[in-house]
């Protein structure tokens, strides 16, 4: 298949173009240009600039893609730019589980109704992360129901890898001694390791689905349960103080994400316990060694 990635030049997006390319797909990929990638030769390029009309679709015109593939859609506009501009028989979507109001256990794709609300067109800027993703949610839903169109939905996306280095936060306060404020340290939390992340989005690029779908690795943990590992494996100890940094979960419910419907797919994410205390391991690691 043509795909085009609009992204998918850092995180999880390398994951996906590598596992993309690994199955002989030709792939383009579409980016600012700023960052470099490892793909040498072996995908096509575009320089755009995702937030600009004008430029997604002269980066787009002219060519009909199988798939296209966006990474970096957060708004309203930005979903309107490509649908309105790309000639492409599938639009894979990267959302988030923030649309659901709130998450919560056993969250199902149908908990957010992208028909129920009312779409605002609106930039990056005009609203916090959660809002927008849901005006992105509605313009497919209701501006572009006949399209084929697939949203996919994750938690928190973590690995080596990750860039936000969120959960990287709680192991270096810990071992450094930095207060910190937690709001809930004991909410269970939905997470997908960073290469699934990817590998679940090529995969779908061969799959007949459409609308919503979840994905996330099996189980939740707490940040308590965070914090002890850490303290057990280091012998620090936490320093919690409502004066603290703020820790990057606050805020955050408890929820579990269900992913039946992917599943029923073909697909089998893995157990966070499998990998999440590898990973803490890791960063144990990379903070002793000063890095």
């Amino acid at each position: 298949m043509d795909i085009l990635v609009l992204g998918g030049t850092r995180f999880f997006g390398i994951h996906m173009v590598n596992d993309l390319l690994d199955k002989g797909h030709n792939v383009t990929v579409a980016t600012r240009g700023r960052t470099p990638d490892g793909f040498c030769d072996r995908v096509s390029r575009i320089c755009f600039e995702r937030t600009d009309p004008a430029s997604v679709r002269e980066a787009v015109s002219g060519r009909h893609y199988d798939v296209i593939i966006d990474k970096i859609a957060y708004c309203s506009n930005d979903i309107r730019s490509i649908m309105e501009a790309g000639d492409f028989g599938r639009y894979i979507y990267m959302s988030s589980t923030a649309v659901y109001d709130p998450k919560h256990p056993d969250t199902r794709e149908d908990d957010f109704d992208g028909q129920a609300g009312d779409l605002i067109w609106c930039d990056r800027p005009d609203f916090p992360y959660d809002v927008i993703k849901r005006h992105a949610e509605y313009a497919l839903w209701q501006e572009y129901p006949d399209r084929n169109w697939t949203a996919v939905r994750y938690p928190f996306v973590i690995g080596k890898d990750d860039y936000t280095k969120r959960l990287l936060f709680y192991v270096e306060h810990v071992m450094k001694k930095i207060p910190m404020y937690i709001d809930d340290s004991d909410c269970q939390m939905g997470f997908i390791r960073s290469d699934e992340a990817g590998k679940f989005m090529s995969f779908l690029v061969e799959k007949d689905i459409c609308g919503a779908v979840n994905g996330s690795s099996r189980g939740t943990i707490s940040v308590r349960n965070i914090l002890d590992y850490v303290e057990k494996k280091t012998g620090a100890k936490a320093v919690l103080s409502d004066g603290g940094d703020k820790a990057p979960y606050n805020g955050e419910p408890e929820y579990s994400i269900n992913t039946d419907k992917a599943e029923s797919l073909g697909f089998s994410f893995s157990s966070l316990d499998d990998w999440i205390y590898e990973l803490l391991d890791y960063y144990i690691g990379f903070v002793s060694a000063g890095l």
